[in-house]
């Protein structure tokens, strides 16, 4: 498929009725085997991408993270969504200028957050819906648009003020994004209330103890994520393996391997 005839299948996916699950792969080898389990939609996870660089989380480099995109969206067929944090700039003429790039590359979608690490706090709404619009007006390209997924950090750091949340939702909806999320509800009544205020498409990120994908569903809505646990667990798995084989000399770590019919998708 070309760029746009996945940004077309992308826009579909979310005009349709029945909720998707959007894994988050952290390279072009992971992209490929989850497109190999016949998933429909892909996203970037800023945290896995860091980690295959030898980065943490938000020390990533724009032009790293346009690199990355371009390779994971040329690897599958499938939707790609960005997770382009703040969109790496704190003025609008900048913030434009990501997504930009990030369409010209191949993306089918991409995000912006309203948490800024510099200052360790949640923009003002009005800052936030204001940088939610440069960002939409550049995503919307004519005839090619991206799905713009506006992003309120709220939960994730702390803040479990579910009324600010929803007021932040309904204003970034009415700055033009296409998709909100806010990462941290935890349960279906959150879920269906952000969908019944908010009405547009709400993107639900899978948490341990949260509802399951079937009860996203219902509860209206649209998209399930992974966010960074998917790269964590396999580096977690890693990790746990390296520790068995250097404090004890064993190998029980290799109960869990990679399949061989998940290895033909890399071929």
């Amino acid at each position: 498929m070309t760029p746009q005839e996945r940004r077309a299948r992308f826009v579909a996916l979310h005009e349709r009725e029945d909720v998707f699950v959007m894994p988050n792969p952290w390279d072009v080898g992971s992209a490929k085997l989850l497109a190999g389990l016949g998933f429909e939609a892909l996203a970037t996870t800023s945290a896995g991408f860091a980690w295959t660089i030898g980065k943490d989380d938000q020390q990533v480099t724009l032009d790293e993270l346009v690199d990355h995109v371009a390779a994971v969206a040329a690897a599958t067929d499938l939707p790609l969504n960005v997770d382009s944090e703040r969109c790496f700039s704190d003025d609008l003429a900048g913030i434009a200028d990501t997504v930009t790039r990030l369409h010209e590359v191949g993306a089918a979608g991409c995000s912006i957050e309203d948490y800024d690490p510099a200052t360790g706090a949640i923009d003002p709404i009005d800052v936030a819906a204001e940088r939610v619009a440069a960002a939409a007006e550049a995503a919307h390209v004519a005839g090619d648009p991206m799905v713009l997924t506006a992003r309120c950090e709220n939960h994730i750091y702390g803040i479990d003020d579910f009324d600010d949340t929803i007021a932040r939702l309904v204003a970034y909806r009415d700055a033009g994004a296409d998709c909100v999320y806010a990462p941290g509800l935890s349960s279906t009544a959150a879920i269906r209330r952000v969908v019944d205020v908010v009405g547009l498409p709400v993107n639900v990120l899978a948490l341990m103890t949260g509802p399951t994908v079937a009860e996203i569903g219902e509860a209206g809505g649209r998209r399930v994520s992974t966010g960074g646990s998917l790269a964590s667990t396999a580096y977690g798995a890693a990790m746990a393996g390296a520790r068995e084989l250097l404090e004890h000399g064993t190998s029980g770590y290799l109960a869990t391997r990679l399949r061989s019919g998940d290895r033909a998708q890399l071929g």
